[in-house]
C-alpha cells in the first residue's frame, strides 16, 4: 500500500529588503514519502526568495511535467518555473520553453557541483534560467528546522538569507551559478 504524504502547516513571513516584498504567506505542505526533510525546507526557502502573492506550491514529486513551485500570471501563462535539484539539460530546456523565468536550485554538495560542471555549457544560451547554489552546510542546517507546524522568519538582504523558527537561526548564503539576462 502506497504511503500518504504528511502534511505541514507553516506560516511563512517573508522580509525581502531586495525586492521590497514583505508578506506573510499560510501554506499547507505535502511532504512526498519519499522527500526528505532537507528537500522540503529547500522548497519552503525556494519560495520566499521567489515569494509573489501568485507563487504556488505544486504537485512537486508526484509529477514530471510540473515544477517544484511556479507563478501563473491571470491569464494562465507561466511566469516563474522554480525546481530543485540536478535536472537533466531536457528538463531545463522544456522548462526554459514553458516559462518567462526559470530558477533552479541545486543542492547537495559535491553531486551539485559535479552535475553543474557536467551541464553548464549546455543550457548557458538560456537567457531566462537562472541557476542557484545552496550548500550543504546551509541546507542540512535547515532540515532540522523542520517540524509539522511551523512558523519561518525569512529575511533577505543583500543576497543573505536568515531564516528563523523561534530562537534557531540559520544563515543561508545562495551561490548564483548563472543569473538570468
Amino acid at each position: 500500500m502506497a504511503q500518504n504524504a504528511t502534511i505541514y502547516k507553516v506560516e511563512l513571513s517573508v522580509s525581502d529588503m531586495d525586492r521590497n516584498y514583505y508578506e506573510t504567506h499560510k501554506l499547507t505542505v505535502a511532504k512526498h514519502p519519499s522527500e526528505t526533510d532537507e528537500r522540503m525546507m529547500v522548497r519552503l526557502l525556494a519560495f520566499a526568495l521567489n515569494a509573489h502573492e501568485s507563487l504556488e506550491m505544486t504537485k512537486g514529486l508526484s509529477t514530471d511535467d510540473e515544477p517544484d513551485i511556479w507563478q501563473k500570471s491571470l491569464s494562465g501563462e507561466l511566469d516563474v518555473w522554480v525546481a530543485l535539484g540536478l535536472p537533466s539539460e531536457k528538463v531545463m530546456r522544456q522548462s526554459c520553453g514553458k516559462a518567462r523565468k526559470v530558477v533552479v536550485y541545486p543542492y547537495g554538495g559535491k553531486p551539485a557541483e559535479i552535475w553543474w560542471d557536467k551541464i553548464k555549457n549546455s543550457v548557458a544560451r538560456f537567457e531566462n534560467l537562472q541557476v542557484v547554489n545552496l550548500s550543504e552546510t546551509d541546507t542540512a542546517a535547515l532540515a532540522k528546522l523542520a517540524s509539522r507546524a511551523m512558523k519561518l522568519q525569512v529575511n533577505i538582504q543583500e543576497g543573505d538569507v536568515m531564516v528563523s523558527l523561534g530562537e534557531t537561526i540559520v544563515y543561508v548564503t545562495p551561490m548564483t551559478w548563472k543569473a538570468a539576462a
